[in-house]
């Protein structure tokens, strides 16, 4: 299950045990229904997800998988992060040497780019291709637009009632423009649940129904969540405490590095997880995320020696599930022959150590956080482990881990600028 290592902070703070203690008792309170906040229903996401919602997203998914060879996935923040990190990390466009028998599934609605919309225009083409639009309150711009001209797109193909039925969407169940739209236009819908936050639904229709479209197992992920809340809330408690032992020393900004480039988009959903729930009130680590060992030739440098107000965490994993042996080549000259024979695992393995090594050397703490395996079962854990440790750390801190006041500031105005 997942392992938390705080041996790479121990010359640099103490994690005693009245801190972890207090995050035990949160983990519990939170559980209990005793931690007196809204926006805790994710913790019974696991287990409600499990029955019967779960099948009619899975014949959902197979009709969308039937009707079309692309499904535009639309959406920003929570609404995409998650579904698009489990997609990043389990799948592959190609699977077992064969062309995928599931849909090619495009983000879009997270940025205002029309250089980006138009490219996934294009990757469409010709093919036919059905639309997602998730969002609580349809209000919400980037999405909105990029709804308009999607929708205006399969209109164009497919006439407009032949468009409605390849329309889906995931919004609020009974307020909101998306859901009066819905409602209006006879679009397949499902609820997001009332008391489930964006950065927290990845375990809700949001995230299961694209995971299912990606032909992933989402029972699996369920799952491995709902192992997670008993076998890891004593793990998270432990990175929470540590999180915050850290801060208050100086160490302001966390750097989230994994050893595997397909994890890259759970770095992202990791970010906007821990910024939404700690950055207010004046407080909160900033979070930020590095491939490794991409980025060590190129923030490497600034890592071992810039300022010391970072602290690591180490995302790494016991099992690739993949075995590729470095080929010999006697004579070769490139220097390799020491690592002939070697799985390519050993080597990223031992990256991770040296990476470890120097920059504790170099004055950056380093917490190690290892799943067994790139799986949907590995996956789900990782969820509940990072949302349980996101919530203890912010209530830690003394501040909401749930709302996101000053999301609001920039689509205030920015509406106003566009007359909105």
């Amino acid at each position: 299950m997942i392992k938390v290592d705080l041996s790479g902070i121990s010359g640099f703070v103490p994690v005693d045990a009245v801190r972890f203690k207090e995050g035990r008792d949160i983990v519990k309170n939170l559980r209990e229904g005793e931690a007196g906040l809204e926006g805790t229903g994710w913790l019974r996401l696991p287990e409600e997800m499990s029955g019967g919602l779960l099948g009619s997203l899975r014949d959902t998914a197979s009709q969308i998988s039937g009707e079309s060879d692309v499904l535009v996935v639309i959406g920003t923040g929570g609404s995409y992060l998650g579904a698009r990190a489990a997609i990043e990390l389990l799948r592959s466009p190609y699977y077992n040497g064969m062309r995928k028998s599931t849909p090619d599934i495009f983000f879009c609605g997270n940025s205002l780019s029309a250089a980006h919309l138009s490219r996934i225009v294009a990757l469409i083409g010709t093919r036919p291709f059905s639309i997602l639009y998730i969002s609580k309150s349809g209000s919400t711009l980037e999405p909105s637009v990029a709804f308009r001209i999607m929708r205006a797109l399969l209109v164009a193909k497919v006439g407009e009632q032949e468009a409605k039925s390849r329309i889906y969407t995931i919004t609020d169940a009974r307020s909101g423009r998306l859901r009066a739209i819905t409602d209006r236009e006879g679009y397949i819908s499902f609820e997001i649940p009332a008391d489930v936050g964006g950065r927290y639904s990845v375990l809700s229709p949001v995230g299961l129904l694209p995971i299912l479209c990606a032909g992933i197992d989402a029972e699996e992920i369920l799952r491995g969540a709902r192992d997670a809340l008993g076998s890891a809330a004593d793990e998270a408690a432990l990175y929470a405490a540590a999180r915050q032992a850290l801060y208050q020393k100086g160490y302001k900004i966390e750097l989230l590095a994994s050893f595997e480039p397909f994890f890259r988009y759970m770095g992202e959903w990791w970010k906007q997880l821990f910024g939404e729930s700690e950055g207010k009130c004046g407080r909160g680590i900033f979070p930020a995320y590095a491939d490794y060992t991409a980025d060590l030739h190129s923030l490497g440098q600034y890592v071992q020696e810039g300022e010391r107000a970072l602290m690591e965490t180490f995302v790494l994993f016991e099992k690739s599930g993949v075995q590729l042996l470095v080929p010999p080549a006697p004579g070769f000259g490139d220097g390799l022959d020491p690592v002939s024979g070697k799985p390519l695992s050993a080597l990223n393995e031992a990256a991770a150590e040296a990476t470890k090594a120097a920059h504790i050397e170099g004055g950056v703490p380093v917490i190690a956080i290892t799943a067994p395996d790139m799986t949907p079962y590995s996956f789900g854990a990782l969820v509940m482990f990072f949302e349980l440790a996101c919530a203890v750390s912010a209530i830690m801190m003394q501040v909401n881990p749930f709302n996101q006041p000053g999301v609001e500031a920039y689509k205030t105005t920015l509406k106003a600028r566009l007359g909105l």
